[in-house]
């Protein structure tokens, strides 16, 4: 068995595709089981973030298995089979599980290493396993890029030297409300959780602008989630006028308002009721939104009717839609006292090296080297485990001619005491546990370097094994288009 990886991110796709190939989480269960269901595929896990939707798959063949996910994912994604085969990046093996670790440790993101990726592939394993399609294979393989991606920012100082995405927002957001203001960057911690009582910010602190540089600002937040409530956190930290919060549930916005308050008095938090969210942004100078809906929260119509009951201001109000699919409506960009801020400005704006967007050129190669590291163990210790079922084929073999022996010198030598069957028995058994010895750890060792399923062929062949046994995994034929 072997690791397939098919995906569409920032790196490949257009915001307007990654947009449309984004899911609910209840569509996702939908679609892995549906995968996990077909005979091309056994396992599967999806890491989706707003800039990403990957597919990660153990299957048994490449192309059969490829045809299935790409299927599928068309059919439940609406994007067509032509998009992505255009967009769409592929990795398998070696390749596959490097990718995910790269992912985890936060280098194939927008920002260079944001820690907000660790939770969210650790909120895929637990959707996979919730949905009933995580198996050994990727738990373990899960497991391990989580590891990896903490021994990255334990060994490392990617994660000060990047900044996230709320903070590469606000930097750009900035600049659109105070023009000149956006640059120097200082890590900071959150100090109110998701919903002032879920997940703590721990994997996710953020990296701050200017102390202070948003002094005078008033902020409406839309969403409650761990990246709205870090968002809350870092403008409450950099001086905000105030803070109001709005989300689905009520609850949640008021815990994290009130943990706001309570946390950078005399700065002052307050609940928003989420169907009064349009009619806030007339007291807001700027909105930041990430929640998770599947529609627009705010149309163009809802911004034009708050800003036009909006006393008149000197400086525009500022929308910055942290959100895929898109929160604010696109249309918003063109109306009079309005700045859009999207993902696509971020990723142009991480392009064009605003301050803070990429990682330090002292960590990145580190990191890289983590994860080669990293992949290159998970791979001898995969291949080790393939040739595990042939040695047990082996060892069983020999018992079973060990016992046949036994039966025919039990028949020829029917008056033989007790006492020498029993030794003569021991005397066999060593023969053959010394024999096997040398063989079977000497395979497992030679196994685990790159090209070491020959020796389990061999071990198949030489000793006539049951022609069941685990046979290596066949490479896939070179693809047009895929991933260096």
């Amino acid at each position: 068995m072997s690791v397939l990886a098919v995906g569409l991110s920032h790196r490949s796709s257009p915001v307007a595709l990654l947009e449309r190939a984004a899911l609910s989480g209840e569509e996702r269960l939908k679609l892995m089981s549906e995968m996990a269901a077909s005979p091309a595929v056994d396992e599967v896990l999806m890491v989706s973030t707003c800039n990403r939707t990957e597919v990660y798959a153990e299957v048994d063949r490449f192309h059969p298995a490829l045809n299935t996910i790409t299927s599928l994912l068309s059919e439940r994604t609406g994007v067509s089979m032509g998009e992505l085969t255009e967009h769409a990046y592929v990795h398998y093996e070696e390749r596959a599980v490097q990718h995910l670790f790269s992912v985890a440790c936060g280098l194939d993101s927008m920002v260079v290493g944001e820690g907000q990726i660790l939770g969210q592939v650790r909120n895929a394993l637990k959707d996979a396993q919730h949905g009933g399609t995580l198996g050994r294979v990727l738990n373990d393989l899960g497991q391990r890029a989580l590891r990896v991606g903490k021994r990255a920012h334990t060994e490392t100082h990617l994660d000060h030297a990047g900044a996230d995405m709320v903070t590469l927002g606000l930097e750009v957001a900035l600049e659109r409300l105070r023009p000149g203001t956006a640059g120097a960057v200082a890590a900071a911690p959150a100090s109110c959780p998701a919903g002032a009582g879920g997940p703590q910010a721990d994997e996710a602190d953020a990296a701050l602008p200017e102390p202070q540089a948003l002094t005078g600002v008033r902020v409406l937040v839309l969403g409650a989630g761990s990246m709205s409530a870090l968002a809350a956190n870092t403008v409450a930290r950099q001086g905000a006028t105030s803070v109001a919060v709005a989300n689905r549930t009520a609850e949640r916005a008021e815990r994290l308002a009130e943990c706001l308050t309570e946390a950078y008095e005399p700065m002052a938090g307050r609940a928003v009721p989420f169907d009064e969210a349009a009619s806030a942004v007339a007291d807001a100078d700027l909105v930041i939104s990430c929640t998770g809906a599947q529609g627009l929260v705010l149309t163009a119509e809802d911004v034009r009717a708050a800003l036009e009951s909006a006393p008149r201001r000197t400086r525009p109000t500022v929308f910055l839609d942290l959100a895929l699919p898109r929160d604010v409506d696109e249309a918003v960009r063109g109306l009079p006292g309005a700045e859009l801020v999207d993902i696509e400005d971020l990723r142009r704006a991480a392009a064009e090296g605003v301050p803070g967007a990429e990682g330090g050129s002292g960590a990145v190669p580190v990191v890289r080297r983590i994860v080669e590291e990293e992949a290159a163990e998970y791979e001898a210790v995969r291949r080790a485990d393939l040739v595990a079922p042939t040695v047990v084929a082996l060892r069983a073999k020999a018992n079973e001619v060990l016992e046949g022996e036994l039966a025919r010198l039990e028949g020829r030598l029917p008056d033989l005491g007790d006492r020498e069957r029993e030794e003569i028995t021991r005397a066999m058994r060593r023969v053959v546990d010394k024999l096997m010895h040398q063989p079977t750890v000497r395979v497992k060792e030679l196994a685990a370097r790159p090209g070491g399923d020959a020796y389990g062929d061999a071990l198949r062949e030489l000793f006539g094994l049951d022609p069941d046994a685990p046979d290596a995994v066949r490479r896939p034929e070179p693809v047009a288009g895929e991933d260096a």
